[in-house]
C-alpha cells in the first residue's frame, strides 16, 4: 500500500482496506480526499497549525481531530512530507469485533454502526491519544491493512464531499464502493447564521 503517492490516487484505492483498532476490525467504504493547502475544503489550506501539524508530516500516520465539540476523526496521511495531504476516513462495515462495535455504540443497526466519521471513530474506540499514530507499523495500536481483493474501478463511485461549502464545495473527493449499505448520506454544507450582538 503505497500511502506517498497523490492523495487522489491514495483515496479510492483505500476502499476495500482493513482498520484495525484492538478487538475491531473495519472494512473501509467511503473516504473523502483533502489535499492540504491548494484545498479550501482542507484543515491544512490556511497553513501549518498546531492541531493540523500530523497532516504536514509523513505518510502514513493517523490525523485524529475533534470536531464541533463532541466527535472524533481520523484521517490516513498521504503524499509527500510537507505537503499536508490526508484522507478522511468516513464510513466502513464491522467485519471482526461486532460485539465489541456494539458495546460502543448500543441499540444501533449493524449498518450504522460505522456510518459517519464520527461514528466510525467510536465503534473503534479512537479518540486523540492516537493523533500521529504510524498505520502501517506491525506494533501500532491502529493499523492500516491494504484490502485483501482491491475494489474494481467499475464499483467506485464519487461526488462532492460532504459537508464541504465555499470554494471547496464543487471538488468530487468522495469515494465509496457501489450499493454498500454503510455508505453514509450525502449532504451539503450548510451557511451558518451569524449571532446578532445585543446594543
Amino acid at each position: 500500500m503505497d500511502l506517498t503517492a497523490p492523495v487522489l490516487h491514495v483515496a479510492p484505492a483505500l476502499l476495500g482496506a482493513r482498520l484495525v483498532a484492538g478487538p475491531v476490525t473495519v472494512r473501509l467504504t467511503e473516504v473523502e480526499a483533502y489535499s492540504g493547502q491548494s484545498d479550501p475544503g482542507s484543515h491544512a489550506f490556511r497553513g501549518r497549525t498546531r492541531r493540523n501539524e500530523v497532516m504536514f508530516g509523513a505518510a502514513g500516520h493517523a490525523y485524529v481531530y475533534f470536531t464541533y465539540g463532541m466527535h472524533w476523526c481520523l484521517n490516513v496521511v498521504t503524499g509527500t512530507e510537507g505537503e499536508a495531504a490526508a484522507v478522511l476516513l468516513r464510513a466502513a462495515e464491522v467485519v471482526q469485533g461486532l460485539d465489541a462495535a456494539r458495546a460502543r455504540r448500543p441499540q444501533v443497526r449493524d449498518r450504522d454502526l460505522c456510518r459517519g466519521p464520527a461514528r466510525l471513530t467510536k465503534a473503534l474506540g479512537i479518540d486523540g491519544s492516537l493523533n500521529g499514530a504510524a498505520l502501517l507499523e506491525p506494533t501500532s495500536p491502529l493499523r492500516l491493512l491494504p484490502a485483501p481483493d482491491p475494489a474494481p474501478a467499475d464499483a467506485v463511485r464519487t461526488g462532492p464531499r460532504v459537508g464541504v461549502g465555499g470554494d471547496g464545495a464543487a471538488y468530487p473527493w468522495r469515494f465509496w464502493l457501489d450499493g454498500e449499505p454503510t455508505v453514509s448520506d450525502y449532504r451539503p454544507a450548510v451557511a451558518r447564521r451569524r449571532r446578532k450582538v445585543a446594543t
